[in-house]
């Protein structure tokens, strides 16, 4: 019998929470009851591979540390840790006297409609929600604790093991010879990467993270994108690097149907980061993370009562396998230059040909980017004129050059987004193709002057500081041979995209 099944059954009434019909919703660690403006959180009763709720004592101390890890991000969300009590008349209650037989956290209970798993599924996500959504993991980051004791080659070797073991438990429902052969293909991996892992860790790259950053626990409260219920359980799941942190949103778009957006997340993260290094460690990451959620559909389909839905659940299961197995063949690398003069187009196009380039997307490496990051400005902060000096401009491209170069010897597909108006800046970032040995496409957007100078005026939350007397200036330069493919910008979206698919063979 259940260990918990009063309290369920007891959080289940509408006279524990004021004559209010809870809604319950569960994981396979959790049940969730929504009341009013509660949402009251029960651990479950059980016992995994990577954690032990079995006991009172030891739910109590989860409780009590979910509270902790999510105060960094979800502080107005997270309001307490409450005892379920049994009173002298053997009646159960919330927070009264008497003898404790469970914990519960309360929270505010936010509207489940703004949980981006649901936006993901409608329209609800576009490109400005998931730059703030991206924002906020960027800032999450940056003020995590680091912890070099975690995370590098031991860290993911933990990973890797508890996802064998708790895979190797669910026979029925993920066949033990694909588990193993993802097991040797993911150690085959971490082997090669095993040195970049141990420098990112010596280098504050791994930190307390959220661990379980996938768009179920992501949530619109107070009209911004607010991280929640993230790892309390395991320091092995939660201490890890930032990027593989990152992953699991990634993965998560990524198998929704929404690539598009989850490049968009990778390249707005490294515009603000600056982490191209990580870059190498995707698949294997993508990876992982798809295996987590395989076994955790798995474990959910194995406690389902219901024949259709633990058939359902069976079936995503094995999705996310065979999505486990692909992350770790990504598609070979490739160059895409995209030039023109300000407003013509040159950073759409690039965002959105990235994601036919690679898994979620090709690199998108912004000159207006990295000319912030040398400054050590923000992303969105103007440049005074000391940002634009010849010196800074010629430093700007060669890092470009340079990142393009450290992306493609990642195997990953890189798109350089610059203006490109003199014919050496061009041939360089040709010649980084080259000497990589790799194919190369250069794209040069063309569009009417005046429509140029109406998208520049109408640019908000930008990284160019390009303005219409920038423009103008770039209207008279002696741009030389084009050899690149023209595009005309000047018509409708759909038609530029078109013609820059057909241009690169998309």
């Amino acid at each position: 019998m259940d260990p918990q099944a009063e309290t369920l059954a007891f959080l289940g009434r509408a006279a524990t929470h004021g004559g209010a019909r809870p809604q319950r919703v569960d994981t396979h660690i959790s049940a969730v009851f929504l009341a009013g403006d509660r949402a009251w959180k029960l651990k479950r009763a059980v016992r995994l591979p990577f954690l032990d709720f079995s006991t009172v004592e030891q739910r109590h101390a989860a409780c009590a540390a979910e509270l902790a890890v999510n105060a960094a991000a979800a502080p107005d969300l997270y309001l307490g840790v409450v005892p379920v009590t049994r009173g002298e008349d053997g009646h159960l209650a919330i927070g009264g006297a008497g003898t404790v037989v469970d914990w519960l956290v309360e929270m505010r209970r936010f509207d489940q409609r703004t949980l981006f798993s649901r936006l993901a599924a409608g329209q609800g996500l576009d490109r400005h929600r998931i730059h703030a959504l991206t924002e906020a993991v960027w800032r999450f980051h940056r003020a995590a604790a680091v912890r070099p004791d975690k995370g590098g080659v031991a860290g993911l070797t933990w990973t890797i093991d508890t996802n064998a073991a708790t895979m190797a438990g669910l026979p029925d429902f993920i066949p033990p010879a694909r588990a193993r052969d993802l097991a040797e293909a993911s150690r085959t991996a971490l082997a090669r990467l095993a040195p970049l892992l141990e420098a990112r860790r010596a280098e504050g790259r791994v930190r307390r993270c959220h661990g379980d950053l996938h768009l179920g626990n992501i949530c619109l409260f107070q009209g911004r994108p607010t991280l929640f219920d993230a790892i309390e359980f395991s320091e092995d799941i939660g201490c890890i690097d930032v990027f593989y942190d990152l992953a699991f949103l990634l993965m998560d778009l990524d198998r929704r149907g929404r690539r598009g957006l989850a490049s968009t997340a990778m390249n707005h993260y490294l515009d603000l980061s600056g982490d191209y290094g990580a870059v190498a460690l995707l698949p294997l990451f993508l990876s992982l993370r798809a295996a987590i959620r395989a076994h955790v559909a798995a474990t959910t389909a194995a406690a389902a009562t219901a024949a259709p839905r633990r058939d359902e659940l069976a079936a995503e299961a094995t999705r996310y396998l065979d999505s486990a197995f692909a992350y770790l063949s990504p598609p070979p690398p490739r160059l895409l230059a995209v030039g023109g003069l300000s407003g013509s187009g040159k950073s759409r196009m690039g965002r959105e040909l990235a994601p036919f380039l690679a898994v979620p997307g090709a690199i998108v490496v912004r000159s207006d980017a990295l000319r912030k990051q040398l400054m050590g400005a923000d992303l969105l902060a103007p440049l005074g004129p000391e940002g634009y000096t010849p010196e800074i401009t010629e430093r700007t491209y060669q890092a470009l050059y340079d990142t393009c170069r450290q992306v493609l010897a990642a195997g990953h597909a890189a798109v350089a987004d610059a203006v490109f108006a003199r014919p050496d800046q061009r041939e360089a970032i040709e010649r980084v193709a080259r000497q990589s040995g790799l194919p190369f496409d250069g794209l040069w957007l063309e569009t009417p002057p005046h429509l140029a100078a109406r998208r520049i005026k109408g640019r908000r939350a930008n990284a160019s500081d390009a303005t219409v007397a920038v423009l103008k200036r770039q209207l008279d330069y002696d741009l030389g041979p084009i050899a690149w493919t023209r595009i005309n910008t000047g018509g409708s979206k759909a038609k530029a995209l078109a013609d820059g698919r057909a241009a690169i063979g998309v």
